[in-house]
């Protein structure tokens, strides 16, 4: 995008990264080809290019990948959770030495920045590790302890079994590594299903649990479609089934689930609320709002994809978050330099120009700032619209992609009211100067997540999740092991 200087190239080399013409399925502790032969392909979002064929999981394949963590589980479970975290610990260290490479890989596969995946995504990755290795030989400590026979409290809840896992394309190995921590910690077993447009770093995982010296069968991934998750969370030997994804299939999981002895935990869609007050620092607040929407490029389930403004501050806030985004570099997701990367895929940017469109043809009025896209590749220009109200398709549905919609409030019990109008309720964020305003405000507000004066900042001390059709259970923090436990 145009700026008053121009940035020299910064690519991050390739060459680290060495990527098999083909991968099979990681089970049992080996990789093996699907048993009907079938594969398909991973495209690099940026550049369309073919990065690798990958085995596609059939029903029997599933079927073999449960059987392998359901024998692996009895001598897993059994270990003492300091024998449990040291596995854990050594993943983590190995996850710290090949983050480049890792990092390098995930922005191929997945088309964000270079500069997420090593200084957002793999930090966050290693410290989940680390901090359920932590939890492994403390899980009486944790606040589920069960009842003893005697009445007396404090024994060491029981592992569930095994976890059957389906994760989504915007975080794959942040995602993985969410799930795949607090089972492992609390002595699970797992297979796991990575998003069929990014299976690559789940599948690089793999070679890292075999370097760590994981038993066999302790972690199984499997690739393949919508198909091959539904094998898995409908398997009758799966104990425990975690999703994260859209909204619409967190709905059909559940009434597969539904009637089955099965714990469940959904982490689905969002339509995030961004408040800024009046008295709000406008520059601080203009850095949140482009960090909650284009960070990833919007593709965030708890992206603050709604922005609400409060009316005397419409203009200065506008004029200055205009501004910076015409800073805002889009390109090559291998480039340093870059802000904006590539959409994940042809499916995802057909979907984000649909709504783009819905907005403008309804009424709202349409910015984005001068801007070059790339011929090869899936992209698309940070966008915002102003004039928005409730009742327009923008403000109401998940976009998942750089769209941002402006609305304004005086007040602020409106600003709550039309935070809380959503069917979701996953995150919100509050600007403000004032303590007594945000903790007011945030006690208001049904989303899981509240931020105040930041935007998309996560730890994995902290739980998190949503309410109404984002989902239920938590997900980091001591609050994410009760999902793998018998309570």
């Amino acid at each position: 995008m145009s700026s008053a200087f121009e940035y020299a190239p910064a690519p991050e080399s390739r060459s680290i990264v060495d990527i098999a013409p083909s991968y099979g399925l990681f089970i049992d502790g080996e990789f093996t080809e699907a048993a009907g032969g079938k594969v398909f392909k991973t495209v690099s979002p940026s550049t369309e290019e073919v990065l690798s064929e990958v085995a596609e999981a059939s029903e029997e394949d599933v079927d073999r990948a449960v059987r392998a963590a359901r024998k692996a589980f009895e001598k897993w479970s059994a270990l003492p959770g300091s024998e449990r975290a040291k596995y854990l610990f050594r993943i983590a260290r190995i996850i710290q030495e090949r983050s480049r490479e890792l990092a390098v890989l995930e922005t191929l596969d997945n088309g964000k920045p270079i500069k997420e995946t090593r200084d957002a995504d793999l930090p966050l990755v290693a410290a989940h590790f680390f901090y359920y290795a932590g939890w492994a030989d403390k899980l009486e400590y944790a606040g589920f302890g069960r009842r003893t026979a005697d009445g007396q409290g404090g024994a060491a809840p029981r592992p569930l079994g095994v976890a059957g896992q389906v994760i989504p394309w915007n975080f794959p190995l942040l995602m993985l590594a969410w799930k795949i921590a607090p089972a492992l910690a609390t002595g699970n077993t797992v297979v796991l299903k990575p998003a069929e447009t990014t299976p690559l770093s789940a599948l690089f995982f793999a070679d890292i649990c075999r370097q760590a010296g994981l038993p066999k069968g302790v972690v199984n991934i499997v690739t393949g479609d919508g198909r091959t998750g539904a094998a898995l969370v409908g398997h009758p030997d799966v104990n425990k089934v975690a999703f994260t994804g859209s909204t619409a299939v967190g709905k059909e999981i559940a009434r597969t689930v539904a009637g089955t002895r099965k714990k469940l935990t959904l982490e689905l869609g969002g339509k995030g609320a961004n408040i800024v007050f009046d008295d709000a620092p406008v520059d601080q607040a203009v850095e949140g709002i482009v960090n909650g929407i284009f960070f990833n490029q919007g593709q965030v389930c708890c992206a603050g994809s709604r922005l609400l403004v409060q009316e005397s501050i419409q203009d200065e806030l506008l004029d200055s978050l205009k501004r910076r985004l015409s800073t805002l570099r889009l390109g090559d997701p291998l480039d340093k330099n870059t802000d904006i990367g590539a959409i994940n895929s042809a499916e995802q940017l057909a979907r984000i120009t649909s709504l783009a469109e819905t907005g403008e043809a309804e009424g709202a009025e349409r910015w984005s700032p001068s801007c070059e896209l790339p011929s090869s590749g899936y992209w698309f220009a940070p966008t915002l619209f102003t004039n928005v109200t409730q009742a327009h398709t923008i403000a109401r549905e998940e976009i998942f992609g750089p769209v941002l919609s402006v609305l304004t409030f005086r007040t602020p019990d409106e600003a709550v009211a039309k935070a809380n109008n959503t069917q979701y309720g996953l995150s919100a964020g509050i600007w403000s100067e004032k303590g007594s305003r945000i903790l007011a405000v945030a006690s208001k507000l049904r989303a899981g997540v509240v931020w105040s004066n930041t935007f998309n900042k996560f730890d994995p001390t902290s739980p998190f999740g949503g309410y109404k059709e984002s989902g239920f259970g938590r997900e980091g923090g001591r609050h994410g092991l009760e999902a793998y436990l018998d309570v």
